[in-house]
């Protein structure tokens, strides 16, 4: 009698370059830190480079598709209360583990983690390989990003400052002035200047891992002159690590589950799953820049270790999707929603860790 076939692995998990371009930054901030005037001036590129990235995103995004994806409220309603409400009740759960499983600092950046808005382009390309409804998830993408520039820094306000994270009403002020206006002002001049952003794609795609670059550079370095590093040990990294697993499962289950009890169909369960659970690191990096300020290396640790889990799981997941369905992709958005999905999938593997 012939055994049954072990399970294949996948042939290639996606690592993704740029979070290696990101751990060399890290790097490089820890062998040479930026002291004295070199710190201040990239301090101040840092900001200028945020103000930037939060300009081209509003220039970039078109008011009349989201206005389109409307018409699916109840899917993005579930997403957006999965991003800004159950992920900061789990975060603030998480506060029982403090400090004998994770110190404070770490349980910052976690909760941190669980404020950010959800992932755009990672989230379309899983939703696309896993036959899933890839308009909805284009929409509920990209409604998680521009509720998170509000919603974001206000929840911030409420759950970090008795966690330590040192929010005031001077980082409100930083946040509108570095993140909202600059984000109204790319919206107010997208009729001007947007179609010339779109024929430039990937030069933009390069100036936005650049300036992200550019602000972990800054973050880790005034962490290292500071010493903050020494506060944490390998132990508390390992787990951070199990803990980050744990959360993980616990929304991957939470979102695929909880939407098949509210009544989606399998298409719109898996756009679900892949925009709910995720969470994503362009968006987080530069907020915790403005939000922590000196701090902010370590208050990123914990999005940058969970941005790589979510790539690694949700890419097997997707596979697992696909394999179970039929021949026909079940993607609920129509064919449009399919030629978007092999686009955007496309746009990933070139954006990198760019949502």
């Amino acid at each position: 009698m012939r055994r049954p076939p072990l399970p294949k692995l996948p042939s290639r998990l996606p690592v993704d370059g740029y979070l290696l371009a990101l751990v060399g930054t890290v790097a490089l901030a820890a062998l040479l830190p930026a002291r004295g005037p070199a710190a201040s001036v990239a301090e101040g590129a840092a900001t200028g480079a945020v103000a930037l990235l939060f300009f081209l995103y509003g220039a970039r995004l078109s008011t009349r598709e989201a206005m389109d994806g409307l018409r699916h409220w109840r899917l993005h309603l579930t997403v957006l209360a999965c991003t800004f409400l159950v992920f900061p009740l789990l975060g603030l759960a998480a506060r029982l583990l403090v400090p004998e499983v994770l110190p404070p600092t770490l349980y910052t950046g976690l909760l941190f983690l669980c404020l950010v808005p959800s992932t755009i382009q990672s989230s379309i390309a899983f939703t696309s390989l896993a036959r899933g409804n890839v308009a909805a998830a284009i929409c509920a993408g990209s409604f998680s990003s521009l509720v998170g520039i509000v919603v974001t820094p206000l929840l911030a306000g409420l759950v970090l400052h008795g966690s330590g994270g040192g929010f005031s009403a001077g980082s409100l002020v930083s946040i509108v002035c570095q993140l909202l206006l600059p984000f109204l002002a790319g919206q107010l001049l997208r009729r001007w200047i947007g179609d010339r952003l779109t024929r430039h794609k990937k030069a933009l795609g390069r100036v936005d891992r650049g300036s992200i670059l550019l602000v972990v550079y800054a973050a880790f370095s005034a962490g290292v002159v500071q010493g903050i590093w020494h506060q944490v040990s390998a132990l508390r990294l390992l787990c951070l690590l199990g803990v980050e697993a744990v959360l993980l499962a616990v929304m991957l289950s939470a979102t695929w589950y909880g939407s098949k009890r509210l009544g989606f169909h399998r298409a719109d369960r898996i756009a679900i799953t892949f925009a709910g659970s995720k969470k994503s690191l362009a968006a987080g990096l530069p907020m915790a820049s403005v939000l922590f300020g000196a701090q902010a290396g370590l208050a990123v640790l914990p999005l940058m270790v969970f941005h790589q889990m979510q790539l690694m799981v949700c890419a097997v997941l997707a596979k697992r999707f696909a394999a179970s369905a039929g021949p026909e992709p079940a993607v609920a958005g129509g064919v449009g929603g399919s030629a978007a999905a092999a686009e955007a999938a496309g746009e990933v593997a070139v954006s990198g860790a760019r949502r």
